[in-house]
């Protein structure tokens, strides 16, 4: 009896083991992948002149698909500043990209001037190229003026030079800066032959499919369109009321109203083709081309990571026509919205949702109009720079015995001629000190910034670092301005708004990630343009750029 549950036990424990052994073996981990996960495509977009607030100011009004389907299945940083002057298209998309300030990557504004020489610069500006897509000069274009590499090359450096990169704009700033050194192309609107072009720096001549775009004749079939909007115009209670006094109208039309023919208002410009900017259909063709180029080009379909960056600039023109407050901005930006929600879509199903990474920012603000302040009671004004630097010179000839000593004073910056001062042997510090005191009591200004010894003055630490960083020694005026709040570079009563200060409207920014390595969420400590970059180096699990000094956001990364 003792034998036979002896034996019995042994029997059990046998298959009590063998179980044992086949449950772990059918449960046992797959064997570690070989290579890392990463999105197919990431695709940054930048909105030109997107204020911060129009995310929520218009919100109820977007659809699900759009604007509010980022909000509510991405990650949204709340509180996204600029951090440097001034505030404009070129540093701003430099920014994005590169997660540097102008100290550093040398796009100093749109235009500069070459501090050595006096020479007037274009950010994107290069003779030594040639257009490719038309006869004009519009594709004298190259990022060679941008002294740092930006994170769709780091991409690119990372796959050795597998990744396709292509940048896309209706700008040529805003198509080539973030597609960087080694961008396989960008791609950028020319008002004289109604083509998207590029130029030799990428390639002798243009793709078949960017040809067959060119000739689609859809952007005549944008331009025969009337805008109007795009729901009852009653129902646009967050704007003024059409026929607005703050706002700019069309070449050929009477007043700022609705419907804008723009059949009519392309016949009236010196360029016809250009009346596509300042419209909603631009954003419209801007999305078009950029699927074409999504199908043509195989983005996403690569063995490692593809990226196209898009800038949409439409709404920038319409912003320094119309201002904030008008009809024509709220419905460009339910348009925007509608066009984004078909673009996501359209990504969803080539791509796979899922398996890209989205990013939507902006370039930089826009202010209220000076005179729609006043009018409510806000104290704002206007400082005119050409008058500005006229009575410079006045003052510092009788001082000086000197005409000309100033360049000029645009881009809140005060440029000296440093090559007739050398000539005359006269001191820049003694010009640099009358021209500081000078201005700064001029009305509207705050401040006037000796940006030799910008360490010493005294300053609000907000302004100060802005300052600081912005200031390229071969690229920046020797004195920055910086106006009063609510002021802004203009002629008085001028209609519509334009950027470039230090104040949040025009330095608080959106930026929301969705998809591939992004979790929901939102947050509202402060974040950088320069973040930017050196979070999506961490998304990818490559370099930052190297002249970045953002931080990665690592609350958005998904573990």
């Amino acid at each position: 009896m003792k034998i036979k549950h002896f034996v019995f036990g042994i029997l059990m424990f046998a298959g009590a083991a063998a179980s044992a052994q086949t449950h772990k073996k059918t449960t046992a981990p797959a064997a570690a992948s070989t290579s890392l996960a990463h999105p197919k495509l990431v695709v940054g977009i930048v909105i030109d002149q997107m204020r911060w607030d129009y995310l929520y100011r218009y919100y109820d009004r977007y659809q699900t698909g759009g604007l509010k389907r980022m909000l509510n299945e991405g990650f949204t940083c709340e509180n996204t500043q600029i951090d440097y002057l001034p505030t404009e298209t070129g540093p701003g998309h430099s920014c994005i990209y590169t997660g540097s300030v102008p100290a550093i990557h040398g796009i100093a504004s749109n235009d500069f001037i070459e501090q050595a020489t006096g020479r007037h610069m274009y950010c994107a500006g290069d003779s030594t190229v040639q257009s490719v897509g038309t006869t004009s000069l519009a594709g004298q274009m190259s990022p060679r003026n941008l002294q740092v590499t930006t994170i769709t090359d780091e991409l690119r450096l990372s796959t050795n030079f597998r990744s396709k990169v292509i940048g896309i704009s209706l700008k040529d700033r805003g198509a080539i800066l973030p597609a960087g050194h080694t961008a396989n192309a960008a791609y950028w609107f020319d008002d004289v032959s109604g083509n998207f072009i590029s130029s030799t720096y990428y390639m002798t001549d243009l793709p078949a499919w960017v040809k067959t775009f060119n000739a689609s004749g859809k952007l005549q079939q944008y331009l025969s369109q009337k805008w109007n909007p795009l729901y009852p115009i009653d129902t646009y209670v967050q704007s003024n009321p059409d026929n607005s006094p703050y706002e700019g109208k069309y070449r050929g039309e009477n007043a700022p109203v609705f419907p804008h023919d723009l059949s009519v208002i392309s016949k009236k410009e010196n360029n016809g083709n250009s009346a596509i900017r300042s419209s909603p259909f631009g954003i419209s063709l801007s999305v078009d081309f950029a699927e074409k180029a999504i199908e043509s080009e195989k983005l996403g379909q690569n063995t490692v990571t593809d990226f196209l960056t898009l800038s949409l600039s439409s709404t920038d023109y319409v912003g320094h026509q119309f201002g904030p407050n008008a009809i024509e901005t709220e419905d460009v930006y339910l348009r925007l919205d509608k066009d984004l929600a078909a673009f996501f879509s359209y990504l969803d199903a080539k791509v796979g949702k899922g398996n890209y990474t989205a990013f939507l920012t902006a370039d930089h603000g826009a202010a209220h109009n000076p005179k729609f302040l006043q009018d409510h009671g806000v104290p704002a004004g206007y400082v005119n720079p050409g008058a500005m630097a006229r009575d410079l010179n006045a003052l510092l000839e009788k001082k000086f015995d000197a005409k000309g000593l100033v360049l000029d004073a645009n881009n809140y910056m005060v440029n000296l001629n440093n090559v007739l001062i050398k000539s005359k042997g006269l001191s820049p510090d003694a010009i640099i000190a009358e021209s500081v005191n000078w201005l700064s009591q001029q009305p509207g200004v705050l401040y006037a910034v000796n940006m030799q010894n910008v360490e010493q003055q005294s300053l609000p630490e907000w302004i100060k670092s802005r300052v600081i960083n912005g200031y390229s020694k071969d690229y920046s005026g020797a004195i920055q301005v910086i106006l009063k709040p609510g002021y802004y570079a203009g002629s008085p009563n001028a209609t519509g708004t334009t950027h470039g200060t230090w104040t949040p409207y025009d330095t608080h920014i959106p930026l929301v990630f969705m998809g591939w390595g992004v979790q929901h969420g939102s947050l509202n400590r402060e974040t950088h343009m320069t973040d930017i970059s050196a979070t999506m180096a961490a998304i990818l699990h490559i370099q930052m750029p190297d002249g970045c000094i953002g931080k990665p956001i690592t609350e958005l990364i998904k573990k």
